[in-house]
């Protein structure tokens, strides 16, 4: 019979084979092996080959599992620096805290998460002890990405170093008052304290490794040295379920970014129970990051194990540790002594035997207590190992027990996730076990008290002492105001008041314009940070490949194909663009690292980052939001938009929502600019607002997102007068009137505002011309640039009315005796113009594109949802006849001549 496994003809021909004796030979050592020893010794020396090739350098296939043993075998564990038993009566006071915060809480129904700090309590206070550099450190100290459900533990630590008082844990999740602590790392809510939001799963991962990319980024460009920062990225094995966990795994490893380490806490838990029941996390896990292209340390066993892999001379227990599945080793921390002996060890001879050996008592240990990631000593040497390996970022799998020194009614319970509090018993048995100097007497009315050694015990001058020699408190983000960048030369922005004459220019190409003007600006051309996903030739961005270069740590190693081109593809290690192929989640992480730049780094950066506007807020809100709350600022800008603009691309292509879902982000001032002088205008303001000097009250804590169009069409001179400017900022100004245009209707005629956004201001003012020569009646045009802004100020407006000021709306300042109805029309769903029906004292109506979008022509893509220039005439002469200003015939008369 044919071997399945045997190499066959076809594949020989594609391997040749110089000494095809030697071959043979080797085979056969391994034939015998097998024979003789069995299949576990033969794969045992596979194994130890492979890892002697990789180990030396010999291009083979990486070995991507390992056994399921720590990297770090005991005997080569460094020497832990520092007083180990003071960092552990540190860790307990910790452990303590973090569980008084959230049991105290729960009598006002709040929540609060226990059981993952008390399983990563060690994975945080080794890297507080150690290794997090604080922002007075060299460069700009690490960036902590910390798992959100972990919080109580790092404002416990907090509490001991004296930066929280019993007030503020006494107000975790409750932050009405002013004094309270937001339940995860909220900057926006906690400024001074937290820098990277991470508890929208999936998000902290992928942030930390754009960031990890943005702090070369800086490096290489001269911006400023920060190769002495490293990223630590702090991720549930659950949370690796989360695609955007694993997204930019490849680029992390592809560029090299030994400056970045992930530590997944491997609890085996997820929220609901087992991550992988029936299978290994940590080998799935190990498989995937090697595979990646990862350094991959696993500290999966405690020092109670050693005893029981000494006395493992045949292989047996590592065979058995491969096979247990998660929810059978979650099991055993849960069951006594005997249920082990007969599942655990009865599994095979040998193991019964080496069990023999064993007390129950050590049985327990080992099984109930003894993981890794509980040791300083073994986290210690895996953080030493991580930030002293080069050439790759590493992943740290550091197994721990879920709800670990709880208590047995926590430790690996499938519930623990969602168990808000102990009981007065269960925290007797805590203090007992941590030895904490907490008296019976302590507990007044059953309340658990808060512990503190005293600000002058040994416990917290060492801690404070700690954190000195590494360069201040951590997790801690800088507050200090950076100083405003100096405005642009006014030339780049005044010559788009001139339009464009006779030539057709789409608003997008003229926002490339305006930027390729910024860039060159001597005083912050630098800081600009153009972003874009493998799209910059649709945007018309080509054109700054050469001059810009795209970054790349490697620069350029080939020869482009374009070379002799005048716009050839120029990549650069001290590249500005960064063109991140095609991910917007990529490309948002990004701008989130550079748009924070000014707080992460103290480095002020401008970032644009321009999509297809259909994939941008669609795909990524998360991350916008969480944009928002890093306190991030720059300018997001989305192209080819509207849904009936991009011709040809249908349904998934045409973005007729963008505005809607931007405009439920507290952080984003949404624009939709006509004209390309108002883009001008728009940039400058948000340029003199983020980055300059600010107006009293304004918060400078914002993002713009602009949308801008691909259609070609005569861009009009700014209109002359007072106030235009600042009706471009805040939302609306008339662009003509009828009379302004040259219409010259007759007198007493019926008159209606007509306000537009975007491209559809071109179909307004076809529409104002059509109703003046073939329907005697007078349209103004109202360009809208920003309704989500009018929105906001008018809410502002209301908001003030309940504490009792009087404040008129913008939009009602604008409007206010504006003669007949109005009629709003943008190339959205009619949800956008809507946003400021309410504050509208005319009569109120409105066109927008609402269902799928579809191919074809824009002209029939228009009519099709009724949005073209003859369709805003039959609108605005139905509400004309509503109002009795038009006859009724009118509007049937209009709808047959157009065709509709």
């Amino acid at each position: 019979m044919t071997d399945p496994n045997a190499i066959q003809p076809s594949e020989l021909d594609q391997l040749p084979d110089r000494d095809p004796e030697e071959t043979a030979e080797w085979q056969a050592s391994l034939d015998a092996v097998t024979k003789a020893a069995g299949p576990h010794r033969a794969a045992y020396l596979m194994r130890r080959t492979l890892e002697r090739a990789e180990g030396n350098g010999i291009a083979l296939p990486k070995l991507l599992e390992t056994d399921y043993v720590n990297t770090i075998p005991t005997a080569a564990e460094p020497a832990a620096p520092g007083d180990e038993a003071m960092e552990a009566r540190i860790t307990a006071w910790n452990r303590w805290n973090a569980a008084a915060m959230v049991t105290r809480g729960s009598k006002y129904g709040v929540g609060g998460h226990i059981a993952t700090f008390a399983s990563a309590a060690w994975l945080y206070e080794t890297g507080f002890n150690h290794f997090f550099k604080g922002k007075e450190a060299d460069g700009s100290g690490d960036q902590l990405y910390i798992q959100g459900h972990a919080s109580p533990g790092i404002y416990a630590r907090a509490f001991l170093d004296g930066r929280l008082t019993e007030h503020h844990l006494d107000n975790f999740r409750r932050e009405s008052g002013g004094s309270g602590l937001p339940s995860y790392p909220h900057p926006r809510r906690l400024p001074w304290l937290w820098e990277f939001p991470t508890v929208s799963m999936g998000l902290g991962p992928l942030s930390a490794i754009y960031q990890a990319r943005f702090n070369r980024y800086l490096t290489n460009r001269s911006i400023k040295d920060v190769s002495a920062s490293h990223v630590w990225a702090f991720l549930g094995d659950g949370e690796m379920d989360e695609p955007e966990s694993t997204a930019a795994l490849a680029l992390a490893a592809r560029e090299e970014l030994d400056n970045l380490t992930f530590v997944i806490n491997c609890n085996l838990q997820r929220l609901d129970g087992p991550v992988r029941a029936n299978f290994k996390i940590v080998q799935e896990l190990e498989a995937q990051f090697r595979g990646a292209g990862w350094n991959v340390i696993k500290t999966l066993w405690g020092s109670a194990w050693d005893e029981l892999f000494q006395l493992d001379t045949t292989g047996a227990l590592v065979r058995r540790l491969r096979e247990v599945p998660d929810a059978q080793v979650q099991t055993y921390q849960t069951r006594d002594a005997a249920y082990i002996r007969q599942d655990f060890f009865g599994a095979d001879p040998a193991l019964a035997e080496m069990a023999k050996l064993l007390s129950d008592d050590k049985i327990l240990e080992i099984f109930h207590l003894s993981r890794g990631g509980h040791e300083a000593r073994k986290v210690y040497a895996a953080y030493k190992a991580a930030v002293e390996h080069k050439g790759a970022p590493t992943v740290i799998l550091a197994q721990t027990v879920k709800g670990h020194t709880l208590g047995e009614g926590f430790a690996s319970k499938n519930a623990n996730h969602q168990m808000k509090k102990l009981t007065v018993d269960e925290f007797k048995q805590m203090r007992d076990l941590l030895e904490l100097p907490v008296k019976d007497s302590d507990f007044v009315d059953g309340v658990v008290p808060y512990g503190h050694p005293g600000a002058d015990s040994p416990e917290v001058r060492y801690l404070q002492e700690r954190r000195a020699a590494l360069g201040g408190p951590a997790p801690a983000r800088r507050t200090h105001a950076v100083a405003p960048l100096p405005a642009p030369a006014e030339k780049a922005f005044a010559s788009f008041d001139k339009g464009s004459g006779s030539q057709n220019v789409a608003t997008t190409m003229a926002f490339v314009r305006l930027v390729k003007d910024l860039v060159r600006d001597k005083e912050t051309g630098k800081r600009w940070v153009p972003i874009v996903p493998d799209e910059a030739r649709t945007f018309g961005m080509e054109s700054l490949f050469p001059s810009l270069g795209i970054y790349s740590p490697k620069g350029q190693t080939y020869e482009p194909v374009d070379r002799d081109q005048l716009m050839y593809y120029k990549e650069a290690k001290n590249g500005q663009i960064l063109n991140e192929g095609i991910t917007e989640a990529g490309s948002m992480a990004d701008f989130i690292a550079a748009s924070t730049s000014y707080s992460t780094h103290g480095e002020t950066m401008i970032p644009f980052y321009i999509f297809y506007s259909m994939f941008g807020w669609q795909r990524t809100a998360d991350q916008m939001w969480q944009l928002g709350d890093q306190l991030g600022r720059g300018f997001l800008i989305g192209a080819t938009a509207g849904r009936t603009t991009l011709t040809g691309e249908g349904l998934q292509h045409a973005d007729g929502h963008s505005p809607v879902i931007a405009a439920t982000n507290p952080a984003a001032l949404t624009y939709d600019p006509a004209f390309a002088y108002e883009v001008a205008a728009i940039v400058k303001d948000g340029l003199r607002r983020m980055y300059g000097e600010a107006a009293p009250g304004e918060d400078q804590n914002v993002f713009y997102y602009l949308t801008v169009y691909n259609e070609p069409l005569p861009q009009p001179a700014k209109p002359s007068g007072l106030g235009i400017d600042e009706g471009i900022v805040k939302g609306l100004y008339r662009f003509n009137t009828a009379e302004s245009a040259g219409l010259s209707p007759v007198a007493n005629a019926p008159r209606i505002q007509l306000l537009g956004s975007g491209t559809a201001i071109h179909w307004a003012l076809k529409a104002q011309k059509l109703l003046a020569e073939e329907w005697g009646v007078a349209a103004d045009v109202w360009s809208a640039t920003s309704w989500g802004e009018l929105r906001r100020d008018a809410l502002e407006a209301d908001a003030a009315l309940l504490r009792g000021e009087e404040r008129v709306p913008y939009v009602r300042q604008a409007l206010h005796g504006a003669e007949g109805p109005v009629l709003a029309v943008s190339d959205y769903m009619r949800q956008v113009p809507d946003q400021i029906a309410q504050w509208i004292e005319q009569d109120y109506s409105s066109l927008g594109a609402d269902g799928f979008g579809l191919s074809d022509t824009r002209d029939a893509a228009r009519r099709h949802f009724g949005v073209d220039a003859e369709s805003i005439v039959v609108a605005a002469l139905a509400q004309l006849a509503r109002r009795g200003e038009v006859k009724a015939t009118a509007v049937k008369e209009a709808r047959e001549r157009y065709g509709l």
